[in-house]
């Protein structure tokens, strides 16, 4: 086994892996101090990531994508980390945390809506005044307030940066052909918090996952957005929610 420990959402976690790629993946966050729990992989657990995602491609409709185990034993490492930081009243979240002065928004949708796109544009129209704390699968702990977190697992273009942000608002990303921005309600966003959120198998840990989407709509404020590719979607989405 490989063995090395990081620090990610203020939890020191040791991976114990069998290969060197998801060492590498999390080189930045890595660290020395004493560990919090520790993450254990075996072939099972790279076994299962492969039977997964064949079956989410045979549910696509596409075909079948082949990985190598070292590839599907980074997924293996976050989604034990994922499962462990519920006892930390922290989820993982589906979407793009980007970062102004100070105060994080996160912007989530159904794939394909353009997420990482209206972030980016954000970038453009902002400059270095903004950023970009994690493009895919930041890390949220919710208490009083919620804190987002960087994480090695920022997605394809590894958009992201090793910090912590207090999280503002999350906005729900609609395309249209005008940009436009309202507050919802807590039922109003429910439906996608559930589907965006990591939900684990096992019935105790689903609940605890409830428990902290209902605390979290309830500690930030909730959007829908709709918008099209221009950067003033930026703008609107800005002066909407600061």
């Amino acid at each position: 086994m490989i063995i090395r420990k990081y620090k990610i959402a203020d939890k020191i976690v040791e991976v114990n892996s069998i290969y060197e790629e998801v060492h590498e993946y999390c080189s930045d966050y890595q660290t020395d101090l004493p560990a919090d729990y520790s993450v254990n992989i075996t072939q099972a657990d790279i076994d299962f990531e492969r039977e997964k995602s064949a079956h989410e491609d045979e549910v696509d409709g596409i075909p079948i994508r082949h990985f190598s185990d070292s590839y599907l034993e980074e997924l293996a490492v976050y989604r034990k980390i994922a499962e462990k930081m519920l006892d930390f009243d922290t989820v993982l979240f589906h979407g793009s945390v980007v970062a102004v002065d100070g105060v994080g928004y996160l912007f989530t949708a159904k794939s394909g809506t353009g997420k990482s796109t209206h972030t980016r544009l954000w970038r453009e129209y902002f400059g270095d005044w903004a950023v970009m704390v994690n493009d895919d699968k930041p890390l949220l702990h919710i208490a009083d307030t919620v804190t987002a977190y960087g994480t090695p697992y920022n997605g394809k273009h590894r958009l992201g940066t090793n910090t912590s942000i207090p999280l503002k608002a999350i906005c729900i990303l609609t395309r249209s052909a005008d940009n436009h921005i309202e507050p919802i309600s807590f039922e109003q966003a429910y439906n996608m918090l559930l589907q965006q959120v990591y939900r684990p198998a096992d019935i105790l840990k689903m609940a605890k996952t409830l428990e902290l989407v209902d605390r979290l709509a309830d500690s930030v404020k909730l959007y829908r957005l709709g918008c099209n590719m221009d950067i003033s979607a930026a703008k609107v989405a800005f002066e909407g929610m600061k």
